[in-house]
């Protein structure tokens, strides 16, 4: 996470004053230090002797050898500080080793460009830009001094003026729209540092006014206007942080802290770079998501069934699994393949039987490929038939029976695994659907594929048209070139299904805006798009598959001309 976490506290003799920061270095980046060095490598700089891990299980280190650090410690004269503005000396460091990154802890930002964005949003955070109440988070800042996620408290101190210091802790970067996505993760972590700090100082200040309480010394002294600042129990214009908590590392807990939100926060959030418009399939999952009040996305995850959780447990471990489509091609024979692949592209019902329960999945979801996602309705294993209405993709159980119309109709097709080893299992394919045939292999297996030779794979017998759709038999094109990785494969894979889902939009929309149309209109528009005869029953399936939100703006855009 590219932003900068820091600690501010209102002084009464220098005002709003930067008391803590912690940054992230990347080996990358070229730094500047007071223009007396340039191109330093901060985390060649600042590499300890001792081996370093991960920043999670680094052991913080003093950063005593750093210039950048003692260079920005020293940016701050002496006259200008008081007790109470003083943090550390040099700095902590810790080193994630695997991300390439340096979190680097100081009183300042070396970088005096970062120094004005971090002082001016301090200056902000403790005089104007505050919420009601004068605790809790806010937002502000502008693309040019970056912007800024503070959130102001209060630390009881029995020797202030009002028993109270007032702090805050900002979180700088110059992108907006992921400094407000990271404010629910942000919020929560940031109120339990300062929680921690307060309850720290809070013991503090019991012990101090058990001993000497102040509000009635303060009742009956007389204040001079010479002296209004002097009228405390103590000498010292201001306390630091460490005397007000009563912790000495109380420093090398926040640069622990700011360092893991840093990390925790960059983490949670991805970014995906998209080459042109979002795909069908893009769309589909974000509709599947849904938006908070505040604006943002609320992932869910679905709720595992009861007979699922039986059905993995009771799995063998060392069952086989399909890793990939062209595995199933090669592991199903090319006939059975394309007769499964055909009734997968065109919308029948496919339903996987068998006992071992991961294999009946890897098989779901190596053909879930072949389809857009809006048309993908799966349900993994069940031990009880579901209709072909709630899924198109069906795993079950051995032991469930099966009406004679689902084996002998042409709108489904029953693969089905057997164990050689497992005499006691029953075909589910009944005598009337006669079998394709057992495990065939077209060319010669892998040393993977002969984990299978086990099993048969038996098909229902279902009379296919003499032309697939043309979708399709590029796929198979694609699966039979050896030459092509699975990685091209499936960017093959992508690019045929969207080029498709384009067809998929002309026919809705000519049949949605145009209202009644002849067999002939639809002949002619399918020419004109690229597509045969073969090809009507693929895209009256595909176009179930597309998103709610381009059929709205059709059905609207029809309803207005």
């Amino acid at each position: 996470m590219n932003a900068i976490i820091s600690l501010c506290h209102f002084c009464e003799l220098h005002g709003p004053k930067i008391l803590y920061c912690t940054q992230p270095f990347r080996p990358q980046e070229p730094k500047q230090l007071n223009g007396e060095e340039t191109e330093v490598n901060i985390p060649h700089r600042l590499k300890s002797a001792s081996s370093q891990t991960s920043c999670t299980s680094a052991d913080i280190l003093p950063a005593s050898s750093s210039a950048a650090v003692a260079s920005a410690a020293a940016a701050t004269t002496v006259k200008e500080q008081c007790e109470g503005c003083k943090s550390v000396q040099t700095g902590y460091v810790s080193h994630d080793e695997e991300a390439q990154v340096s979190y680097v802890s100081t009183q300042q930002p070396y970088n005096p460009q970062v120094f004005t964005r971090i002082r001016q949003a301090c200056i902000r955070s403790l005089s104007s830009e505050v919420c009601p109440g004068r605790e809790g988070p806010i937002f502000f800042g502008d693309k040019q001094c970056g912007h800024v996620l503070s959130y102001t408290f209060y630390v009881p101190d029995s020797q202030a003026r009002g028993m109270h210091r007032w702090y805050s802790i900002i979180v700088v970067m110059m992108d907006k729209i992921y400094l407000l996505n990271s404010w629910p993760f942000l919020v929560p972590h940031l109120r339990i540092v300062i929680e921690n700090l307060q309850h720290k100082a809070q013991k503090v200040y019991d012990q101090e006014e058990s001993k000497c309480p102040q509000r009635p010394y303060r009742m009956g002294a007389r204040v001079e206007p010479i002296s209004f600042i002097k009228q405390r129990g103590g000498n010292k214009p201001a306390r630091s942080l460490q005397e007000l908590t009563g912790d000495k590392h109380v420093f090398q807990m926040l640069h622990m802290a700011f360092l893991w939100i840093l990390k925790a926060c960059g983490s949670r959030i991805t970014e995906t770079l998209l080459e042109g418009p979002p795909t069908e399939d893009t769309i589909i999952d974000m509709e599947k998501q849904e938006e908070t009040e505040e604006g943002f996305i609320k992932i869910f995850t679905r709720k595992i069934d009861e007979d699922d959780l039986d059905s993995e447990n009771a799995d063998d471990p060392l069952c086989p699994v399909i890793k990939n489509l062209r595995q199933l091609r090669k592991v199903l024979g090319s006939s059975q393949f394309l007769t499964l692949a055909h009734h997968v592209v065109v919308g029948n019902q496919v339903i996987v039987v068998g006992r071992q329960c991961r294999l009946v999945k890897s098989i779901l979801d190596a053909l879930k490929i072949l389809l857009p996602k809006g048309c993908c309705r799966v349900i993994a294993y069940s031990k009880s038939y579901q209709e072909s209405w709630k899924c198109n993709f069906l795993g079950l159980s051995p032991d469930v029976s099966l009406s004679q119309l689902v084996n002998s109709s042409e709108m489904y097709v029953l693969l089905e695994i057997v164990d050689r080893r497992q005499q006691q299992q029953t075909p589910l394919v009944t005598s009337g659907a006669a079998c394709l045939g057992m495990l065939t292999w077209d060319t010669p297996p892998d040393e993977e594929d002969l984990q299978f030779t086990n099993l048969e794979f038996k098909l229902s017998a279902v009379v296919l048209p003499h032309k697939v759709p043309t979708v399709l038999s590029r796929m198979v094109m694609a699966l039979q070139n050896e030459n092509l990785s699975l990685q091209v494969v499936d960017a093959a894979f992508t690019c045929l299904k969207e080029e498709w889902m384009n067809k998929v939009k002309v026919l809705f929309k000519f049949t949605k805006a145009g209202g009644n149309r002849s067999d002939d209109d639809t002949r002619k528009l399918l020419q004109i798009v690229g597509a045969r005869e073969e090809d009507k029953l693929l895209l009256k399936f595909w176009m179930t598959g597309l998103s709610v939100q381009y059929k709205n703006h059709i059905r609207t855009s029809s309803v207005h001309r």
